[in-house]
């Protein structure tokens, strides 16, 4: 009877034990397993530092990297170093449970160098609209913040549905607007068919010009962009690049020049996949409105 007792005891701590365990399964579909909520986190790309507060994240964000000016108190966390360079003994300094990177962002030498650090890491990386909800539940698992991250990704999810309902699905084939985004002006760079921004122009009725392009970020050349003609220019842009627009002028050649179709849209909320990037995406939308007048 003792025995018996003793075992059912044991099979009781185990199975609770078994059932608090946090176990996610990251971007690059490799799986983490924790015993309780993550409480010390570095986030490696300003998106995930967006998604992380976004998921109800509190003072377990213990560093991130420049850029990751969103929300105001990101502003806050201390700095480890940029996206592309990181401050090893920083990150040591501050003992984190977890590193978040962004495979596609983050290079694979500085990825490799910390995982030699013995620190656990977890790519997070969404490429389709759906993948942003798909985050937020996914990070409020390791956070603890599950009901918080619920109600972020259902919110997200309806807006989604609306703004389909209001501009994707009145899209026929022969509406398609042809557009080039500008990641970067010298050299000039766009993006491929592999980046949300790219599933953002398509969602607004658009086609991306360089959407069949080998590399996710390309460099091209001005030659490049006036045999592709497109209808409408969009420069991705933060504060102090106005200067972007003025230089498309002297290419009157372009249709988007000639008709006054180039527009700015802020970088921020249509590069990082996060719920902004709806705020990008209705933008994107209205500007193609505007063309279609």
């Amino acid at each position: 009877m003792k025995l018996k007792v003793i075992f059912i005891l044991i099979f009781s701590v185990v199975s609770t034990n078994a059932l608090s365990e946090i176990v996610v399964t990251d971007d690059s579909g490799k799986k983490i397993t924790f015993d309780k909520p993550v409480k010390r986190i570095i986030s490696l790309a300003p998106h995930v530092a967006e998604l992380l507060f976004a998921a109800g994240a509190d003072k377990q964000v213990l560093g991130t990297v420049s850029f990751s000016d969103y929300p105001e108190r990101a502003k806050k966390i201390p700095r480890i170093g940029s996206y592309k360079k990181v401050d090893k003994e920083k990150i040591l300094a501050l003992q984190p449970e977890l590193i978040i990177y962004w495979k596609s962002g983050n290079p694979v030498d500085m990825i490799n160098g910390i995982k030699d650090l013995g620190i656990p890491i977890f790519n997070n990386e969404p490429d389709e609209f759906e993948d942003v909800a798909e985050s937020l539940r996914v990070l409020g698992k390791l956070l603890g913040t599950e009901h918080v991250a619920e109600v972020q990704a259902n919110e997200y999810l309806k807006r989604l549905k609306s703004l389909r309902k209001k501009y994707s699905d009145k899209v026929g084939d022969n509406d398609k607007i042809r557009v080039f985004y500008q990641v970067w002006n010298q050299p000039l760079m766009t993006i491929n068919k592999d980046h949300l921004v790219n599933d953002v122009i398509e969602f607004c009725g658009g086609v991306n010009v360089f959407a069949d392009m080998d590399n996710i970020a390309p460099t091209i050349d001005m030659e490049s962009v006036m045999k592709k003609n497109p209808d409408v220019i969009l420069a991705g842009m933060a504060k102090g690049r106005e200067d972007w627009l003025s230089e498309w002028l002297r290419w009157e050649a372009i249709e988007a020049v000639k008709n006054n179709h180039v527009y700015a849209i802020d970088a921020g909320l249509i590069v990082r996949q996060t719920p902004r990037i709806l705020d990008g995406a209705e933008k994107i939308c209205e500007i193609f409105s505007k063309y279609k007048k």
